[in-house]
């Protein structure tokens, strides 16, 4: 029976695009940049030994990174195992979120410019201040500027506690961010209040709001909680998520792929957390799903707990930890079944500041029934959601041609 369990190991690029240049991001390279700091010296800031991946070398993960960047990072070279098919894909939306990051995937790039808020401090102009917050049923925010969700509630969460006011911030992907305590304030409220913010976003073209609830004292710290919740634009036009279930087929979105769709195309959600939780349920889904299923999950901590934190030490650790994942996930697969594994954007903790990078991404796939190839370098994400319709036996989508 034919399924398919994709992974999205978030922000893992491999290497900057041909135009990363116009966002600032020229030379960046998420995963390249983390085995060049794994394989320093030792020093007091890092652990001194070699990234260590060898299930995801024998994917093709390091072979992926050379395709992209004429050259292999440190420690990730090594033969690749004969069933695998490997490549990396250039992105053909504008921007680096993951709004349309993931869409590609499924087919549908993005030609339009998403809304951004460039004003780091005083982001909103007091009557766009003002509009949202009665949008959002609150008096008004504290923060409104770009910040780190975790440096937010760290410098505001206290003022938060003793003025009942959300935290408004922003970065420089297309999102608004909300956070709020999850008791004082109340979860139910937060949520209410970013649904509410949803319609001034479709007015500002803006991909997602986001609920960022958390927790704690100022005396105990502040801490984000399981319960985030993304309210992002439906697709405008059907990806490969309907098809396949238009089919017959059956969806089953793990994580925030749920929130990425507006819930289009999805048949059944999975709510897990942190990264090892995300690999127990896309496991447990994909032992009970039937012929014609894709599990599709979104590994949201490289990107949310390392990539933007710009921390390179806990990102080689959470890649390592997947990687000795893998021969449970290959076990997983019967005869007819495929892995893919890839990525929405890259986000170089390496890099200034503490937003995404405009980066190639990786397609890797391993099945029994595979023969290894080169899928060299595509031209568009949406190879990849091309490349799954073949495989579901579904007609073509409009983007992209099959890697395989």
């Amino acid at each position: 029976m034919s399924r398919a369990l994709v992974l999205v190991l978030d922000s893992l690029g491999v290497g900057a695009l041909p135009d990363a240049g116009a966002y600032g991001d020229a030379g960046s390279d998420t995963l390249g940049h983390i085995a060049d700091w794994c394989a320093r010296p030792a020093r007091a800031d890092g652990r001194g030994r070699p990234l260590a991946l060898p299930h995801l070398v024998r994917m093709g993960l390091g072979a992926a990174a050379a395709l992209a960047t004429g050259r292999t990072p440190p420690g990730l070279g090594g033969d690749v195992a004969g069933g695998a098919i490997y490549g990396c894909a250039r992105e053909l939306s504008r921007g680096k979120d993951t709004v349309s990051g993931h869409w590609e995937l499924c087919g549908l790039p993005v030609p339009w410019d998403w809304g951004h808020f460039p004003q780091r401090e005083n982001t909103l102009p007091p009557d766009e201040l003002a509009r949202l917050a009665a949008a959002c049923g609150v008096p008004g925010f504290l923060g409104n500027r770009h910040a780190s969700g975790t440096q937010v509630i760290e410098d505001l969460g206290a003022e938060h506690l003793r003025t009942g006011l959300p935290i408004l911030y922003f970065s420089a992907d297309s999102v608004i961010q909300v956070a709020a305590h999850e008791k004082s304030f109340g979860l139910a409220r937060l949520l209410e209040a970013c649904a509410g913010a949803r319609q001034l976003a479709d007015e500002w073209r803006i991909g997602r709001v986001i609920a960022r609830p958390f927790e704690g004292t100022a005396e105990t710290g502040f801490r984000r909680t399981a319960h985030r919740r993304d309210f992002a634009v439906p697709p405008p036009t059907p990806t490969l998520l309907d098809q396949l279930q238009s089919s017959g087929g059956h969806v089953v979105a793990v994580g925030k792929i749920r929130d990425i769709f507006a819930g289009r195309g999805v048949g059944e959600s999975v709510s897990a957390h942190g990264l090892e939780g995300l690999l127990e349920a896309s496991l447990a889904a994909f032992a009970t799903a039937k012929d014609q299923s894709l599990v599709f999950t979104n590994l949201v901590d490289f990107d949310q707990e390392f990539g933007h934190r710009r921390d390179v030490a806990g990102y080689a650790g959470a890649l390592e930890r997947f990687d000795a994942w893998l021969p449970r996930l290959m076990a997983a697969l019967g005869p007819d079944d495929l892995l893919l594994l890839t990525a929405d954007h890259g986000n170089d903790p390496t890099w200034p500041g503490s937003d995404h990078t405009r980066e190639h991404i990786p397609l890797l796939a391993w099945g029994p029934g595979l023969r290894g190839a080169n899928a060299g370098v595509r031209s568009s994400f949406a190879d990849i959601g091309q490349t799954l319709a073949r495989w579901f036996g579904l007609p073509p989508l409009g983007h992209g041609q099959p890697a395989f």
